[in-house]
């Protein structure tokens, strides 16, 4: 008699189980990402061990500690994006992947680029590498709100994107190297406001920068003559 009753609990909690599991995926289905605090914004007792048996059977995938995707969320570039902001905070997406992004540069890159005002860290996951690149709480300015399905992102601006990979690349000084690059100079000078560029620069208060930085226009310049002429 006690044998059935120790079955007949065990049910019970399998059912209340898979019940927590689908009203909690109904609330939380517009969630690229979701962390165990967001599933206590709904279910305040909700004990973490659901996350260990929910991801046993498959529903859900960690990426980080404490955050975790639907198995069967599709995954593009703006959900990894906002991943990387959510996962990582302060942060936007900036550098390499924001180069990309805007099609200054004709490849994809490795990892989502991050900058932060946090130490500089990577994440290896199985959906993407996420990098953190830090810069000064100052210079945590120029990105925008990237919206997309309903969700947001930070994205540095086509000029802030550019800054601050100059900025961190202190190697990159002579023509040879801003041609390693492989920027394409159309979309370049279709998309950067020169203005805002330059006033952004400023805000860095770093000479070099300036001066690599108008070394790279120039670059870009007479490779757009060369090409028209």
């Amino acid at each position: 008699m006690l044998s059935y009753f120790v079955k007949e609990l065990k049910i019970a909690r399998i059912g209340n189980n898979s019940m927590q599991y689908i009203k909690l995926r109904h609330f939380l289905k517009d969630y690229t990402i979701f962390s165990l605090n967001d599933i206590r914004q709904l279910e305040p007792n909700f004990h973490r061990r659901r996350l260990n048996e929910w991801q046993e059977k498959g529903y859900i995938k960690k990426v980080v500690k404490e955050y975790y995707i639907f198995s069967d969320k599709p995954i593009d570039e703006n959900a990894l994006f906002e991943i990387a902001n959510r996962i990582y905070k302060p942060s936007y997406i900036s550098f390499e992947a924001a180069l990309s992004f805007y099609q200054f540069i004709p490849e994809s890159v490795y990892g989502i680029t991050s900058a932060s005002t946090r130490r500089t860290y990577t994440f290896h996951t199985h959906i993407g590498n996420f990098l953190y690149r830090t810069i000064k709480p100052d210079l945590f300015f120029g990105y925008e709100m990237n919206a997309y399905n309903g969700n947001v992102y930070k994205i540095a601006g086509p000029e802030k994107s550019l800054l601050d990979f100059l900025y961190l690349n202190h190697h990159l000084r002579t023509d040879p190297d801003f041609e390693s690059l492989r920027i394409n100079h159309e979309i370049f000078f279709h998309v950067i406001d020169l203005n805002k560029l330059n006033a952004y620069s400023l805000k860095y208060s770093q000479k070099t920068l300036t001066n690599r930085l108008n070394q790279f226009i120039r670059f870009l310049s007479n490779q757009r003559e060369r090409i028209n002429a």
